[in-house]
């Protein structure tokens, strides 16, 4: 049964995407959720990759069921409201997207997200009703628990390199929000005269944006600007810190020198913030 604080969450993160533009940071672990909620974000939401390579997997490689473990105990570590990016579901039926969703749901998140790619090289997006049988499913769901989880449907045109990303993103989000979708979302849009038109194509509706290392010029006043409502980083914080990561073990094994742990974090800031998590 959905709690009276998941429900009071999911009203808040459903109200901020009703005006003004907001960053959703993507945190892959505790230590990092507690710090980004003391910075003082309002929301927060998992990566599937972030996380998948904190465990040594690929992005899609971590199952279903540890998956749910890793966004409930993001979501037991902070009291902001917590989106999963729960990949395409766990499943490709939507009757089985369906109950998958019910037992993301139980984690106490407060929105989710459901993607079209299915993983595969011959066909990587679903056909496009299938698609959105399993947004409806999702939607339904989500409705039957009574919880007001926020759902996002995602086109994965851009990531698996659709002939025609643009054209099928439109035609795709817009057919997810007929059929439920509270936010959309194209993960590896660009361009602003694009990131505008989708904007335009799904209004009233909310639009999220990735902005990542491919699309790093944009700014949260830019983005804003064109209309976007969110905007998130998926991996980006996590391939930020695997980057300075690799460059540092690299410059030990390959020159015998430690210059690039000069910048790191202060262990004793680290502490102080921990503390109470002891």
């Amino acid at each position: 049964m959905t709690s009276s604080k998941q429900m009071s969450v999911a009203a808040k993160f459903r109200a901020m995407h009703e005006s003004g533009c907001f960053v959703l940071p993507n945190p892959w672990d505790t230590g990092t959720t507690i710090y980004l909620e003391h910075l003082g974000f309002e929301a927060l939401a998992t990566t599937s990759a972030g996380f998948a390579f904190s465990r040594g997997k690929r992005d899609g490689g971590v199952p279903r069921d540890e998956m749910l473990d890793h966004i409930r105990k993001i979501v037991e570590v902070t009291a902001l409201p917590v989106n999963a990016d729960f990949l395409a579901g766990y499943a490709d039926e939507p009757e089985d997207v369906a109950n998958n969703v019910r037992l993301c749901v139980s984690t106490g998140v407060a929105g989710l997200s459901i993607e079209d790619n299915t993983g595969r090289t011959d066909k990587p997006l679903y056909e496009k009703e299938v698609a959105i049988d399993r947004i409806r499913a999702a939607r339904s769901a989500i409705d039957s628990l009574g919880s007001g989880v926020v759902l996002t449907g995602r086109c994965e045109a851009w990531l698996v390199h659709d002939p025609d990303p643009f054209h099928k993103v439109l035609d795709r989000l817009a057919a997810y929000a007929d059929a439920g979708a509270d936010c959309l979302y194209a993960p590896g849009v660009h361009k602003p005269d694009e990131i505008a038109q989708i904007v335009k194509t799904v209004a009233p509706k909310p639009v999220n944006v990735l902005v990542s290392g491919f699309n790093h010029q944009l700014s949260l006043s830019q983005l804003a600007d064109l209309g976007v409502r969110r905007i998130s980083v998926g991996s980006g914080l996590a391939l930020a810190a695997w980057g300075t990561f690799l460059r540092a073990a690299k410059d030990i094994k390959e020159n015998g020198t430690f210059n690039l742990l000069a910048n790191g974090a202060a262990s004793a800031d680290l502490n102080e913030l921990f503390q109470e998590q002891s």
